[in-house]
């Protein structure tokens, strides 16, 4: 009797859910009766994940806060454990989020369910014991940069490059003068955007200081901010009322927005290569809690934090991070980029980024998945 294939997944924050998304819509061509269930945000549900709990649940940043959730994730986690051993799917794929999902995978593993991780942990910028765990994990590991892979030479697990989903879907965005009116911009003055993060305890640190940076820059520019949800909006808005700086709070749209944006501050994380892939000049911002940043900042091995200039292995894109963070230091750097040969100078770099990166993520992730299912059925 026929049975489709049944996939399970797990992704723990926003950039994961749009890799997940990207994924499930690619296996869909090849599959098209195949099932997804486990965890992911509104966009793998919108590809027909069947998410058991909300995606937020997982979303936790640095190394304190996730204790205080800790109770909770344990619990997650077992229920997921326990219903993958005994109903086993035919693959488990977990989705960034490495503490919460290799452990998961490991134990899924020992049982002979097949399992693979998509997002290496960054064993090159810190913890790079981690090679182990994901060896110990996982069948195999989708890797989105293409300096990756030779960190996995000579283990078990399987590590191939399928490129990364922005170059594809930042392709396909409308022209400008479309997001122009789209974002009810009316041209009149350029766009300063300003991406603060997508998690509650980052926008609370980091946009107050943002916004008292723009003071300055509030009569030349358009200052904009994209929320990932709803409740984000609501505390984007309270805390700009609160600086009283006047600013355009838009929901989601944040490729739209970077791509007619001028230029922007922009959190540490994926949205700093997104800026990049869309041309975007940028400073690169962040700042953790002290006891965090004391634990994190030894086990550091790169000297950069944005994607942009650990790409490129060098400082193309200022960065502020931790202490370096301060409403004089972010002042300068937008008044610098305010130059326009200070922006050229970024987005000449930029076209070359984009060179390294491969294109058809989607594809490339359901021909690894596909050869797996073959092997495994």
């Amino acid at each position: 009797m026929f049975r489709p294939l049944r996939l399970a997944m797990v992704a723990g924050e926003h950039s994961g859910d749009l890799l997940g998304a990207a994924v499930i819509k690619a296996l869909k061509q090849r599959y098209p009766d195949c099932l997804i269930e486990g965890i992911g945000g509104d966009a793998m549900i919108a590809e027909g994940c069947d998410s058991w709990w909300p995606m937020e649940r997982l979303a936790v940043m640095g190394l304190i806060d996730p204790l205080k959730r800790l109770p909770e994730l344990l619990r997650i986690r077992k229920t997921l454990k326990q219903r993958w051993l005994s109903n086993p799917p035919d693959v488990f794929l977990g989705i960034d989020a490495p503490d919460f999902n290799l452990p998961l995978e490991a134990a899924l593993k020992q049982a002979s369910v097949p399992t693979m991780h998509l997002v290496s942990p960054t064993v090159w910028a810190w913890r790079s014991g981690r090679v182990n765990t994901v060896e110990q994990a996982c069948d195999d590991l989708l890797c989105l940069f293409p300096f990756e892979p030779a960190c996995y030479e000579g283990r078990s697990v399987r590590a191939h490059f399928v490129g990364h989903p922005m170059v594809d879907a930042l392709h396909d965005l409308p022209a400008a003068d479309s997001i122009e009116r789209q974002l009810g911009l009316s041209g009149e003055r350029p766009v300063l955007a300003l991406l603060p993060g997508s998690r509650r305890q980052e926008i609370e640190r980091l946009l107050p200081i943002y916004l008292e940076a723009c003071r300055t820059f509030q009569e030349q520019f358009t200052l904009v901010i994209p929320a990932s949800s709803a409740a984000n909006k609501a505390i984007i808005e309270q805390i700009a009322l609160a600086a009283k700086v006047p600013v355009m709070v838009i929901e989601g749209q944040s490729r739209e927005l970077l791509k007619v944006a001028h230029f922007g501050v922009v959190t540490s994380g994926t949205a700093t290569l997104e800026a990049a892939l869309l041309g975007c000049p940028m400073v690169i911002a962040y700042r953790m809690s002290t006891l965090s940043w004391a634990l994190m900042r030894h086990l550091i091995r790169t000297p950069y934090a944005g994607l942009p200039n650990i790409l490129a292995g060098e400082a193309v894109v200022p960065e502020l991070i931790q202490s370096d963070l301060t409403v004089p230091s972010l002042t300068d750097a937008l008044a610098t980029l305010s130059r326009e040969d200070a922006r050229q100078a970024q987005q000449t770099a930029f076209t070359r980024l984009e060179q390294q990166l491969g294109a058809n993520f989607g594809e490339r992730c359901a021909t690894v998945i596909a050869e797996r299912l073959e092997q495994a059925l």
